[in-house]
């Protein structure tokens, strides 16, 4: 009885194996830990089969395998039978296929997921997420660039995936992306706090030319470079370094953005605040160049307290430079206050003023009449430009050139650079012209000639030359013409040739033209007048006598 038990025993675990179904190459099934040899765990995945896995593919990314004897454990099933009659098993693709279940779920609910970056690829990083490898892209591993990216390698963190393709085993991860929401979680928590005009510390995390950043503890805030201080900043650095802890004042909070305004300078007094009764119109101050421009330039007053000279009020003289051939950046300067609009926070300062109107100062120091002496500078159509004291020119007119000859024949005497002198012949202080005059130096020849004569003076001329139209005659150096009418009162004796070179006659002054210049005589005249005055001395010729009786006697009285 016990022999035909035991066969039925023997039959009844027979079947059971037969009925048992090898389980499929490519699938997960557990396994019980045997023994730890060479490296190798020797696991038996029951269906009477045994395989061994290696050790490292049952450690975590950077920490020692944690296995051990008995342990049960999930392995992937590659073959059935390998080489050396083991089944083909394999711990990483096991976790691996684990992994990718549990990455899909929560890719489709969107949640987080936990890895550690492990690895430096081309234009990224591996990321192990606990079996499955996903590829994290350098832009996002955080919120800003990261120089070195070791101290975030084997440390365990959230990612969240961005994309997975499990058929081409490809994942991308992003770690900036959870940075991101938990900043936006703690930003709106810290804005929420603050109000405007709170005065707040921050630490400065970046410098730009148009400000700096603030970090408000785990929000920043921009603090514009206007906002830094009341004077002028040219760059942020300039004042603030990276790392330096600042007081500033919440200016402005913008809700929908979360962006924050903030200030250096009104922590301050403002500079501003009694400018008008401490800078007086007219007042003089010394100021520092800060800024040139091609419309003036800016003069520090005192710190927060600018003021522009425009390029109007820069020189007398330099109308067309650039401000920046006048004056250079920090360059201290005397200015003069000529307009305050507290309002605008404006000064309009006065650079000249300081200096004097030199056509006052030349006016003053060379009245007219006065003699100077400078070089012609500029040569025009229409005269000389000559440069004069206190870096001005004056100008000697074509007409003002010489007393014989025309200004375009006179002109042609002087070259630029060469030094002349000049007699100061008028000063317009407000259409700042001075008028100067070369021939003025040598006196006035018409003038010297026509002094103490004048109309019916009879003068001896000297004849210089013969025309057919009359004669030319010369008094004390004066050139003037007598027309043949006025060469005799009698018409017969009106004949141009009957005077030689040479000759001295005696003629009426007609006329004095100062304007032209020009002395007219006339022998006609002189002889009418002669014949006059005869007449009333000698008789007249109605008493009887005859006009030959009276000349007579009066060129008899004459002679004797």
């Amino acid at each position: 009885m016990a022999a035909q038990a035991s066969m039925e025993e023997f039959e009844a675990l027979l079947n059971d194996s037969f009925e048992l179904v090898t389980p499929d190459e490519g699938s997960v099934v557990k396994g019980t830990v045997l023994a730890i040899e060479a490296g190798q765990a020797i696991i038996d995945i029951g269906y009477k089969m045994e395989g061994r896995v290696d050790l490292k593919e049952f450690a975590q990314p950077g920490q020692p395998p944690e296995i051990a004897v008995g342990d049960t454990v999930e392995v992937f099933l590659e073959r059935v039978e390998n080489a050396r009659g083991e089944a083909a098993l394999s711990r990483e693709k096991a976790r691996r296929e684990e992994a990718w279940d549990r990455l899909e779920q929560a890719y489709e609910k969107e949640e987080r997921v936990e890895g550690a970056i492990f690895g430096r690829v081309k234009g990224g990083f591996t990321v192990d997420l606990g079996g499955a490898v996903a590829f994290l892209p350098g832009s996002q591993v955080d919120v800003r660039p990261v120089r070195d990216a070791g101290p975030l390698m084997g440390l365990a963190q959230p990612f969240q995936i961005l994309k997975m393709d499990r058929r081409r085993g490809n994942i991308v991860v992003s770690r900036r992306a959870v940075l991101e929401e938990s900043r936006a979680e703690q930003r709106a928590e810290i804005v929420a706090k603050l109000k405007e005009g709170d005065a707040v510390d921050g630490v400065v995390k970046n410098i730009t030319e148009y400000g700096a950043f603030v970090d408000l503890g785990g929000v920043d805030g921009l603090l514009h470079v206007t906002d830094m201080a009341w004077r002028r900043v040219n760059h942020p650095s300039e004042i603030l370094a990276i790392g330096e802890t600042i007081k500033v004042q919440v200016i402005k909070i913008n809700k929908d953005t979360q962006r924050i305004s903030l200030g250096m300078k009104q922590l301050q007094a403002d500079p501003w605040e009694g400018v008008e009764a401490k800078y007086p119109l007219e007042s003089k101050w010394t100021g520092r160049v800060t800024n040139i421009t091609d419309y003036g330039a800016f003069v520090e007053l005192e710190p927060g307290v600018e003021g522009l000279v425009h390029v109007s009020e820069m020189s007398w003289t330099k109308k067309n430079v650039h401000p920046g051939k006048i004056v250079s950046t920090s360059q201290e300067v005397e200015v003069i206050v000529l307009e305050i609009d507290t309002s605008k926070r404006r000064v309009s300062l006065g650079l000249k003023q300081t200096q004097g109107n030199p056509w006052e100062n030349f006016a003053a120091m060379y009245p007219t009449g006065t003699e100077v002496e400078g070089e012609v500078k500029n040569i025009t159509e229409f005269g000389l430009f000559v440069g004069l004291e206190g870096d001005i020119d004056g100008m000697v007119h074509l007409s003002d050139l010489d007393w014989e000859r025309s200004g375009e024949e006179a002109i042609q005497d002087f070259r630029k650079g060469d030094i002349v002198k000049a007699k100061v012949t008028e000063v317009d202080v407000e259409r700042e012209r001075i008028s100067l005059s070369i021939k003025a130096m040598d006196g006035d020849p018409f003038a010297d000639a026509v002094s103490g004569v004048k109309r019916g003076d009879v003068v001896t001329v000297e004849v210089t030359k013969i025309e057919d139209g009359g004669i030319e005659v010369d008094y004390d150096g004066m050139k003037s013409f007598i027309r043949r009418s006025d060469l005799s009162r009698d018409r017969a004796e009106q004949r141009p040739e009957r005077f030689s070179v040479g000759d001295k006659v005696d003629a009426r002054v007609t006329n004095i033209d100062k304007a032209s210049r020009r002395l007219v005589f006339s022998i006609k005249a002189r002889e009418i007048a002669e014949e006059k005055e005869a007449v009333e001395q000698y008789g007249s010729s109605d008493s009887g006598a005859s006009l030959g009786d009276i000349l007579g006697a009066a060129l008899k009285k004459t002679d004797e």
